[in-house]
């Protein structure tokens, strides 16, 4: 998770990974390679970006640093409204064409924020007058003739997950034997011990073609409006985690006869199943004792978890490309599992949905009177994750319409109960919340 990693962590990495991304095999294809750099400066520092000026306001931000802090304990609609849009943006996209706008939003739990988030748009590998563009959220546990297959695309961001993940677990052990002062050296192996799941689209407009990468439990949906007027979720990414059957059975063949790697749908106590850095599921155990002796750095997951063969944990994404329509409309939801935790993915593509086909960001009725609301009540039959019953439309930005409706929508007293604790103990009734929604082809709402 690459809050925990730490942005200024990660940021002091950057140039050290982007020189080890330039140092690839010419072995391999310019275009690879171009991708491979590119990749692996997007995840390697989130909350940076790069980009060229257009006729557009696609921007370079940089992730949020502040959370909502809420000290009155009684919020009203409008300051519900306030903490929820806090941290949105919205922008319109006319240089890149199939994309018409993305909204986005971050709600903190945690203190600092474990989640990050890019977006922007970038030069083509192919050419650098043509236009990619990209997003990114992240989850703190932190050619020459001008194409390419998808296969040849899907290589290239794995080898920069990959690549990166290598840099950051292998650095660590260079540094424990270099000549560093012990200060510099307990500073640069703290990243190894951090971790961050990460989901990142790249959208290529030549080929309306959209990749998408995930590394752990964050998740990506295409929400495609069929003949019928209705909204289809279709998932672009499965959430990698222990309770996944596919990778149950990847880490059980890879690690033969150890049969306790998996129990109660956790990897040796670790909920994803993939990830960066996480260097205890990775280093040899050896290893992990002398840092532990001379470094102070964490016990090793033994004896607690039977720890024979690691490494255990990957950053190796699964890639997915996905043809967009661009005669049907069309969206893209990427958004942290604190999200996901609380609404199913069919429910997220029906509220986009719904926002979209809204005449405008009035309710059209008076929210519904609810009983008197404690969180006593979650064991008395009140739903803590979203019902349609509790919808509302009221927002103008679709990731901000997300957030409110998965904690609470209409009713007010349950959303505003979640929103009015601060770290660490808003952890109990939510989690961070990064979501990104972009539109492809509209449907309507004037996009």
């Amino acid at each position: 998770m690459f809050s925990r990693l730490g942005r200024a962590r990660l940021g002091r990495m950057h140039s050290h990974f982007t020189r080890m991304s330039r140092s690839f095999s010419t072995k391999s294809s310019p275009s690879n390679t171009k991708i491979t750099i590119v990749t692996s400066g997007l995840i390697s520092a989130p909350g940076i970006w790069w980009w060229t000026t257009a006729h557009d306001d696609v921007p370079c931000l940089e992730g949020p640093s502040v959370e909502p802090s809420v000290s009155d304990p009684t919020l009203s609609r409008e300051e519900v409204s306030r903490v929820l849009s806090k941290d949105a943006f919205s922008y319109r996209v006319n240089s890149v064409a199939g994309v018409q706008r993305y909204d986005g939003t971050q709600l903190a739990s945690n203190s600092p924020c474990e989640d990050a988030f890019i977006h922007g748009k970038f030069s083509s590998p192919w050419n650098d007058k043509d236009k990619w563009m990209s997003w990114g959220v992240f989850d703190g546990h932190a050619s020459a003739d001008g194409s390419a297959s998808n296969e040849q695309v899907q290589h290239a961001i794995m080898r920069a997950f990959v690549d990166l993940d290598d840099s950051i677990i292998e650095t660590a052990q260079a540094t424990s034997q270099s000549n560093m002062s012990l200060q510099e050296k307990a500073k640069k192996l703290a990243p190894a011990y951090a971790g961050s799941c990460a989901l990142l689209s790249l959208y290529e407009p030549l080929t309306s073609t959209l990749h998408v990468a995930c590394t752990g439990d964050s998740r990506a949906v295409l929400g495609q409006k069929g003949a019928d007027g209705k909204w289809k979720a279709i998932p672009l990414s499965v959430d990698q985690s222990g309770r996944n059957k596919d990778e149950i059975a990847r880490l059980y063949k890879e690690h033969p006869g150890e049969e306790t790697i998996v129990e109660n749908g956790r990897v040796l106590g670790m909920m994803v199943s993939r990830a960066f850095g996480d260097s205890r599921w990775k280093w040899p155990l050896e290893f992990q004792q002398k840092m532990k002796t001379h470094f102070n750095g964490q016990a090793p997951l033994t004896p607690r978890y039977d720890v024979r063969t690691p490494p255990y944990l990957t950053a190796e994404p699964v890639v997915t490309s996905t043809k967009i329509d661009p005669s049907q409309p069309s969206f893209l939801i990427m958004a942290t599992d604190g999200l996901w935790d609380n609404l199913s993915s069919q429910q997220g593509v029906d509220l986009v949905g719904t926002w979209l086909e809204s005449p405008g960001t009035q309710k059209s009725k008076p929210d519904p009177t609810y009983a008197p609301f404690d969180f006593g009540d979650f064991r008395k039959g009140v739903n803590w994750r979203f019902v349609e019953e509790r919808t509302t439309t009221q927002d103008e930005n679709a990731a901000v319409h997300l957030v409110r409706n998965c904690l609470g929508g209409n009713h007010h007293e349950l959303l505003a109960g979640r929103l009015a604790f601060d770290s660490p103990f808003s952890r109990n009734v939510r989690d961070d919340i990064t979501v990104q929604v972009v539109f492809f082809n509209s449907g309507d709402r004037s996009l």
